[in-house]
């Protein structure tokens, strides 16, 4: 049985890892954020801004624990999920833990393309997503690091780059493809 769950900040590449991961492993893959917006009929950004942070962190939590009764799935974890409540402990105790380290200059070129769609970044200028993804990467490393295997995640801007990437957490996780 294979479950998996990806971590780190918004815009590492979990997602794109996650759906090229589990396509290769043939199993499902399950974007938590996206989950929650197919449950709830919602955008994450309308959930944020009905419920506010602490509403939609709640629908969060509660969602990780249905989908991390699947088998035969990678999730990809919204980038406050390990960091919140016992979810970390949650995720340790139901798979294996997957850090997405990513250096803040690739975040920043990442998200100042995909600013719109996340409701926590969407108003920043360059320069305040700069400092925010500085500051937060910081915060947020020590959850991060509680995850079972680190994986580099500033490689995956190509397909060679994301079937290498596979390929070394296939083997970092000793995930067979029977």
């Amino acid at each position: 049985m294979v479950r998996v769950f990806l971590m780190g900040f918004m815009g590492a590449g979990k997602t794109t890892l996650g759906k090229a991961l589990a396509a290769h492993l043939g199993v499902s893959f399950i974007d938590l954020d996206q989950y929650i917006e197919s449950r709830f009929m919602k955008s994450v950004s309308q959930i944020f801004a009905t419920r506010g942070e602490q509403g939609f962190r709640e629908i969060e939590s509660r969602l990780l624990r249905e989908v991390g009764e699947f088998d035969n799935v990678i999730v990809s974890c919204g980038g406050s999920t390990p960091l919140i409540g016992d979810n970390m402990d949650y995720m340790l105790s139901q798979g294996q833990t997957v850090y997405l380290k990513c250096s803040n200059e690739t975040l920043l070129s990442r998200l100042k393309t995909a600013r719109s769609q996340r409701p926590l970044i969407a108003s920043k200028t360059d320069d305040e997503l700069a400092l925010f993804i500085e500051s937060e990467t910081k915060r947020r490393e020590p959850g991060y690091l509680r995850a079972q295997y680190i994986c580099p995640g500033d490689r995956l801007e190509s397909r060679d780059q994301i079937s290498e990437t596979i390929e070394y957490i296939e083997n970092l996780l000793n995930l067979n493809k029977d």
